[in-house]
C-alpha cells in the first residue's frame, strides 16, 4: 500500500517533469475526470485504445464502425479546448490499424489495413493504433521523466492488434523515467509482454488505481492517513 501511495501519488502530485500520462482502453466514459484531472497535472496526455475514435469523430473525422461513445462527442472537444488553454500537449493517434469486423474469438488471425486517422472507410472498425502513432508516442515517452500509463491502444489479446501497446510498453521499458503502470488490462500487457521488470512500478489496484488519478480520496488512503 506505501508504495502505491509513494509512486502513484507523487506521480500525479509532485511529479518529476516532464510528466507524461498515457490513457488507453475502450470507453471514454470510464476515463471522465481521469482526463480532466491529468490534462491539469501532466505535461503530456497521450490518448490511445478505443476512445481515442470518439476523440476522433468529435474532431469530425470519419472513424468507420469503429467504438464510440456519442454522448461524450461534446465532452471530447472541451478536452481537446482544457488542454489548448493549459498549454498542454494532447497527442492523439494518427493512424490506425483497421479490420472489417473484430476478430472471433479475441486472438484469432485476421487481416488489417493501416488507415490515416479519419480516413477510416466505412466498413471498417479501428483496433489499434497504426506504425506512424507507435513512433509518435514513443518520441513523446523519450524526453520523460515520470510516465503513467492505464490502459492499452488495441486490442492486445490479439497478436496482431497488440503492436500498439507493444510499442508503449517498449518505449517505457527503455527510458530512463519513473514508469508507473497504473492496473487492470495493461498491467495484464506489461506482464503478458515481459516487460514487468523493466517497469519502475505496476499498480495491483485495479479501478482504484483509476480513481487514485482522477484525484479521489481513497477511503484506505485516507484511513492511514489519519492514523499518521
Amino acid at each position: 500500500m506505501q508504495k502505491e501511495i509513494d509512486y502513484l501519488g507523487n506521480a500525479v502530485e509532485a511529479p518529476v517533469r516532464p510528466f507524461v500520462a498515457i490513457l488507453g482502453g475502450a470507453k471514454v466514459a470510464d476515463k471522465l475526470n481521469v482526463i480532466s484531472n491529468l490534462l491539469e497535472k501532466c505535461d503530456t496526455l497521450i490518448i490511445g485504445g478505443g476512445m481515442a475514435y470518439t476523440f476522433a469523430k468529435a474532431q469530425g473525422k470519419a472513424i468507420g464502425t469503429s467504438l464510440v461513445d456519442d454522448t461524450k462527442l461534446d465532452y471530447c472537444n472541451e478536452m481537446i479546448k482544457k488542454a489548448e488553454e493549459l498549454g498542454k500537449k494532447l497527442l492523439l493517434p494518427i493512424d490506425t490499424v483497421c479490420t472489417k469486423s473484430f476478430p472471433d474469438p479475441i486472438d484469432a488471425p485476421i487481416e488489417t489495413e493501416v488507415y490515416a486517422s479519419g480516413e477510416i472507410p466505412e466498413d471498417c472498425m479501428g483496433l489499434d493504433i497504426g506504425p506512424a502513432t507507435r513512433e509518435l508516442y514513443a518520441e513523446a515517452v523519450k524526453s520523460a521523466k515520470t510516465v503513467v500509463w492505464n490502459g492499452p491502444m488495441g486490442v492486445f489479446e490479439n497478436p496482431i492488434l497488440a503492436e500498439g501497446t507493444i510499442a508503449v510498453a517498449k518505449a517505457l521499458a527503455e527510458t530512463d523515467a519513473t514508469t508507473i503502470i497504473g492496473g487492470g488490462d495493461s498491467a495484464a500487457a506489461v506482464v503478458n509482454l515481459g516487460f514487468a521488470d523493466k517497469m519502475s512500478h505496476i499498480s495491483t489496484g485495479g479501478g482504484a488505481s483509476l480513481e487514485y488519478l482522477e484525484g479521489k480520496v481513497l477511503p484506505g488512503i485516507a484511513a492511514i492517513a489519519d492514523k499518521d
